[in-house]
């Protein structure tokens, strides 16, 4: 039976995935300023897994993101202004300034830190998992991570881990097809990633990761899998970028990836999919929409205004906290 996702989340879910495209559409329009120093891995079009995984933790829950953060820490629930201040490499930043926008930092909201290491985010939420099972305090993790990094040892050594120990933690495979500009085709054979958490035991699921509803409710039941005891579950969602692998600009003229690919993708947008499944549903009314959407520019604004207003790290701080 399909679970009933209420009125109340379902709207929440499409704050979040606003408030992302927003703030990655504002880093779009300002890069070029030239005043954002730090590399930008955008998730422009991958939405919809960051909103229908973490709407489904508590605060104090972990996650364990990538390169690609912005969109993961924001649905955790991290203000947007100290993450706006970190890419200008200010004082006000998450990581004072020294992080980036691949090192994302929030303790407050379960972020210990995102990892620029392929594969990077899988043993680290999966040591949180072991704390949290040693310390019985009812926390889980989550391990978000691209299908590159499936490709590597610390992926398998973590499944076969987690599950021997039955920990709760779970797994999200953000398959968006390209590991930088090697399709997935010349990487890895046929075998659906999904599939290789049963040589571990460990339970499957393919999705349409820009079907955020479907992602909410396949996470739901993973989180309640790993609250209960049952250890852990692996989710591989299928989504597409819509930038290159770094920086604000498209890569297809460059011949990285097709175009028609590119633009099929593209009307499969997550928000746009969600706004006709409220719509469709009678959930919501245009002006509705038009009233989040416009609180969620808004609130991108203030936060990248508060972020120019920051100062830098003073230079005499250069050395703190180096040991």
């Amino acid at each position: 039976m399909t679970m009933n996702i209420s009125h109340t989340i379902q709207m929440e879910l499409y704050r979040t995935l606003q408030r992302i495209r927003y703030f990655e559409e504002r880093i779009v329009e300002l890069y070029p300023e030239q005043e954002m120093q730090t590399p930008v891995h955008l998730c422009l079009g991958q939405e919809g897994v960051a909103a229908g995984v973490c709407l489904n933790l508590q605060r104090e829950d972990y996650i364990f993101s990538t390169h690609r953060s912005h969109g993961h820490c924001i649905a955790k629930g991290m203000p947007l202004a100290p993450i706006a201040a970190e890419l200008y490499g200010r004082i006000d930043g998450c990581a004072r300034g020294r992080g980036g926008s691949m090192h994302l930092v929030d303790p407050d909201h379960g972020i210990p830190g995102s990892t620029a290491i392929v594969g990077g985010s899988i043993p680290l939420a999966v040591g949180a998992a072991l704390s949290a099972r040693l310390q019985n305090n009812g926390r889980i993790a989550v391990a978000f991570f691209g299908d590159g990094a499936s490709e590597e040892g610390s992926f398998h050594e973590s499944l076969n881990f987690a599950a021997l120990h039955r920990l709760p933690v779970l797994f999200v495979c953000e398959n968006n097809f390209y590991a930088t500009n090697s399709p997935v085709t010349a990487r890895q054979p046929g075998v659906g990633i999904a599939e290789k958490g049963a040589a571990y035991g460990i339970p499957g699921e393919l999705l349409d990761g820009n079907d955020t509803l479907a992602v909410y409710r396949s996470a739901n039941k993973a989180v309640n899998r790993a609250r209960s005891g049952e250890g852990p579950t692996l989710l591989e969602c299928h989504t597409y970028r819509w930038k290159g692998h770094v920086g604000p600009s498209c890569d297809v003229a460059l011949g990285c990836r097709p175009l028609l690919e590119l633009e099929d993708w593209k009307s499969r947008c997550p928000v746009a999919a969600l706004q006709v499944q409220l719509r469709a549903e009678g959930i919501v009314t245009d002006a509705e929409l038009a009233i989040i959407d416009q609180n969620s520019a808004d609130e991108v604004t203030v936060a990248f205004t508060l972020a120019k207003k920051s100062a830098f790290p003073h230079p005499d701080t250069l050395l703190d906290n180096v040991e």
